[in-house]
């Protein structure tokens, strides 16, 4: 189960056998999708990527398998800086599963793609034995096009750029253990699934020196920092008073001995952008009310691959890559 956690073991899953079978350029580009060079249509202008949903339960506060497949999806085409466009839909059945609950994913998968401003132009459907499918899984794949002459990559990170989340963190998979454990709250706690693309090509209309984009999911936001401090070979300091946290979240995760910087969010964003653009991002971004954006940190050329925390009481920890699986089927 840790193989697919998006902590340090799927990481290496994916070098030692995904990018050893299939090396090419663009499958080592290390993003949450690839530009193409389509031939025929404008050279560098088509982002491709792919997702799979495995949620359990179906349906939890704030959501469900299918907006979840909608957004996740969209919002992997934003953080390449692309226009999301078109949706492919596989859906796995499992053998018993009721039509009722198919159509009220299928239902809400719809209203998704219309709130994202997608199509769904192509899929597919099988359906396997009853106790081998977990009721419904999904996967999706989008086309995307780079309307905007950028380079959004985790590469492109650089010393001095500053840190910005765009809201509170850890909801989503809090709120999907709340529902499968039958756990409840003083509060309500609902899923920040969310489509990003409107906000991101906001973000990019205005022209700001933006340098990556990366959603949080799987891993939570300190696996997102980690991946970047790799791939840029930089180093990442935050500031743990900085990080928005909802108190619900924070209590449920106390509660569970789970840290909420390791659980996945589904509409939430970091950016690293340069020092000159920090205001108008977090301007641009509150006015889509999809949460407090912050800036946590900023980016040095200390250690490679480093990534620190300075805690609430003043001291300074260092935040690692997970290297199990917390919550299982939460995307």
């Amino acid at each position: 189960m840790a193989h697919g956690s998006g902590g340090r073991m799927m990481q290496q899953l994916i070098e030692k056998m995904f990018y050893r079978a299939f090396d090419n350029p663009e499958l080592l580009s290390g993003h949450d999708g690839v530009t193409l060079d389509t031939g025929g249509i404008e050279a560098g202008r088509v982002v491709f990527t792919t997702d799979s949903y495995v949620i359990r339960p179906l349906f939890f506060p704030g959501g469900d398998i299918g907006s979840l497949a909608v957004f996740g999806t969209v919002n992997d085409l934003a953080m390449c800086g692309a226009k999301p466009r078109y949706l492919s839909a596989g859906f796995i059945l499992e053998e018993g599963l009721d039509m009722e609950t198919l159509w009220r994913v299928v239902c809400s998968m719809r209203q998704a793609a219309d709130r994202a401003e997608v199509k769904i132009v192509t899929g597919d459907t099988k359906v396997v034995e009853k106790g081998k499918g977990d009721g419904l899984y999904i996967n999706t794949a989008g086309i995307g096009e780079m309307i905007h002459a950028v380079h959004l990559h985790p590469r492109s990170v650089k010393p001095g750029d500053k840190v910005i989340v765009s809201g509170d963190v850890g909801r989503h998979g809090m709120a999907v253990m709340a529902q499968r454990e039958g756990l409840s709250f003083e509060s309500d706690l609902a899923s920040d699934a969310a489509p990003l693309n409107h906000c991101v090509m906001t973000l990019l209309d205005a022209g700001l020196d933006i340098h990556c984009l990366r959603d949080i999911t799987r891993g939570g936001l300190a696996a997102v920092l980690c991946e970047i401090a790799q791939s840029a070979a930089v180093q990442i300091d935050i500031d743990q008073q900085q990080i928005p946290i909802n108190d619900t979240v924070s209590g449920a995760c106390e509660l569970l001995g789970l840290n909420p910087l390791y659980v996945a969010c589904e509409g939430r964003f970091v950016a690293f952008v340069a020092p000159a653009a920090v205001e108008q991002v977090l301007e641009i971004i509150t006015s889509f009310d999809q949460g407090k954006p912050v800036s946590i940190g900023e980016v040095t050329a200390g250690e490679a691959g480093l990534v620190t925390m300075k805690t609430i009481i003043g001291g300074q920890r260092i935040l690692d890559m997970p290297s199990g699986e917390l919550l299982p089927r939460i995307c």
